[in-house]
C-alpha cells in the first residue's frame, strides 16, 4: 500500500487514480480471459491449431495491453491530447496504407501486416478520433473564432470516407454515433441535428444499394431467410443456457459457432454461465458508461468533459452493437465486445480508451485549488 504522506509519480498516480474504473477495466479484462478458455479451444480444434492457442495468445495480448492503459493513465490531459493527435495521424495514414496493401478478409481490406503483426489500424483510430475532436469542440467553445467545429466535421468526413472505403459500415455507424453525441454535447444547434440525421439515414440507405453484403445481411435480418447459421447458433446457445447456464465446459453449440471467440463470445457465455451473468454484464458496462457520463457532468474543462463522454459512449455502443447482433436484435456485424472478445488489435485499442478515461478523470488538487481561486475575494476589496 502507498501512504498518503509519501510523494512522486507512483503515489500521487496512486492518490489520484479512479479506481473505480481501474478495477472494472481489470475485472472486466478477467472475465474475457476466463470465456477464452470457454470459446476458444472448440474454434482452435476447428482450424487444425492446438486447443489453447487462442488462450494463450489472448494472454499474451493482455500483457502488453494493461501495460499500455497504465502508462497512459499517468498523462496529463495535455499529453493525453499531444498523444491522441499522434495516434491519430499514424492510424490514418495506416488506414490510407491498408486500401492499397491490406489483407482482404471476408470482402474487406481493414488488416495490415507489420513486424509479423496484423493490425486493424481503425481500432486505434477510434479512441485518438474521439480526443481529438473533444479538442477541437472545446476550443471553439472556449473561442468562437477557432472554427473547431468546422475542423472537427472534415475531420469526420476524412474518418468516415476512409471506413466506408475499406468498406467498415459498423465501425463507420460507431464513430457517427459517438461524434455526433460528443457534437450534441458541444452545443450542436438543431439545424445540424437534423442534417446529421438525414445524412446518416441518406447513408444507410446508399449502403444498402452500393454494397451486396450489407444488403444481404439487412435482407436476412428483415426476412430470416438465407444463411443465416451464426445467429441462429447464437440464439440456439442463448436458449439452451436458461438462466443459469450449462456450466463450465458443459456448452455444446458453442462448439459450431464459427466466431464464438470473439463477435459471438457472449452467446458462449450465456449457453455456459445463464442469462443472469449475462445480465450482470450488461449492468457492469451500464454503470461504467453512467460513472463516465455522471463525471463528465461535474467537470468544469470542456475538454475533458467531451472526451470523458465521447471514450465511454464509444465503448458502450460498441457493446451495445455486439450483444444486440448476439440477440439478434440487429442485423449480422463482426465487432468484439470491449476487453472481452480475443483480438489483438481490439484489445489494446480498447485498452488506449481505457487509459485515456483513466488519465482524464483523475483526481487532479491543483485543479480544484485553481477552480476556488476563481472565485476568491482579491485582497484589498471588499465583500459583497
Amino acid at each position: 500500500m502507498v501512504s498518503r504522506a509519501e510523494r512522486g509519480p507512483l503515489a500521487d498516480w496512486f492518490w489520484t487514480i479512479d479506481r473505480f474504473f481501474l478495477a472494472m477495466f481489470i475485472f472486466l479484462m478477467g472475465i474475457g480471459f476466463m470465456l477464452s478458455f470457454a470459446a476458444s479451444p472448440a474454434v482452435a480444434e476447428r482450424i487444425g491449431l492446438e486447443p489453447f492457442h487462442f488462450v494463450k495468445r489472448h494472454a499474451a495480448f493482455m500483457i502488453p495491453s494493461i501495460a499500455v492503459m497504465l502508462g497512459l493513465s499517468f498523462l496529463t490531459p495535455r499529453q493525453v491530447r499531444r498523444t491522441a493527435i499522434l495516434l491519430l495521424i499514424i492510424s490514418l495514414a495506416m488506414m490510407v496504407l491498408v486500401l492499397f496493401v491490406g489483407q482482404e478478409v471476408k470482402g474487406g481490406r481493414r488488416w495490415i501486416w507489420i513486424a509479423g503483426l496484423s493490425i486493424q489500424p481503425s481500432e486505434f483510430m477510434k479512441p485518438a478520433f474521439v480526443v481529438v475532436c473533444a479538442w477541437l469542440f472545446a476550443e471553439h467553445a472556449r473561442q468562437p473564432e477557432i472554427p473547431g467545429n468546422l475542423f472537427a466535421i472534415i475531420l469526420f468526413g476524412i474518418v468516415a470516407a476512409l471506413l466506408v472505403a475499406q468498406p467498415d459500415l459498423g465501425q463507420t455507424i460507431l464513430t457517427t454515433a459517438v461524434w455526433g453525441g460528443m457534437f450534441f454535447m458541444a452545443g450542436m444547434p438543431w439545424i445540424w441535428i437534423m442534417l446529421l440525421g438525414i445524412g446518416g439515414a441518406g447513408g444507410l440507405l446508399s449502403a444498402y444499394y452500393v454494397f451486396p453484403h450489407v444488403a444481404l445481411r439487412i435482407d436476412k435480418f428483415m426476412t430470416g431467410e438465407g444463411d443465416t447459421f451464426q445467429i441462429d447458433t447464437a440464439r440456439e446457445a442463448i436458449i439452451r443456457g436458461s438462466w443459469f447456464g450449462q456450466g463450465p465446459g458443459e456448452g455444446i453449440v458453442k462448439r459450431i459457432i464459427p466466431d464464438a471467440h470473439t463477435d459471438f463470445i457472449f452467446s458462449v457465455a450465456a449457453e455456459e454461465f445463464g442469462i443472469v451473468f449475462c445480465m450482470a454484464l450488461v449492468a457492469l458496462f451500464t454503470v461504467l458508461v453512467l460513472r463516465g457520463l455522471s463525471h463528465a457532468y461535474r467537470e468544469r474543462n470542456d475538454f475533458n468533459r467531451f472526451a470523458v463522454a465521447g471514450l465511454v459512449l464509444q465503448m458502450g455502443i460498441q457493446s451495445i452493437i455486439n450483444i444486440g447482433v448476439n440477440l439478434e436484435l440487429l442485423p449480422a456485424k463482426g465487432m468484439t465486445l470491449p476487453l472481452i472478445s480475443y483480438g489483438g488489435s481490439s484489445m489494446v485499442a480498447i485498452c488506449v480508451t481505457a487509459g485515456f478515461i483513466l488519465a482524464l478523470t483523475r483526481h487532479r488538487p491543483e485543479k480544484r485549488a485553481q477552480d476556488r481561486s476563481l472565485f476568491r475575494v482579491p485582497h484589498g476589496m471588499p465583500a459583497e
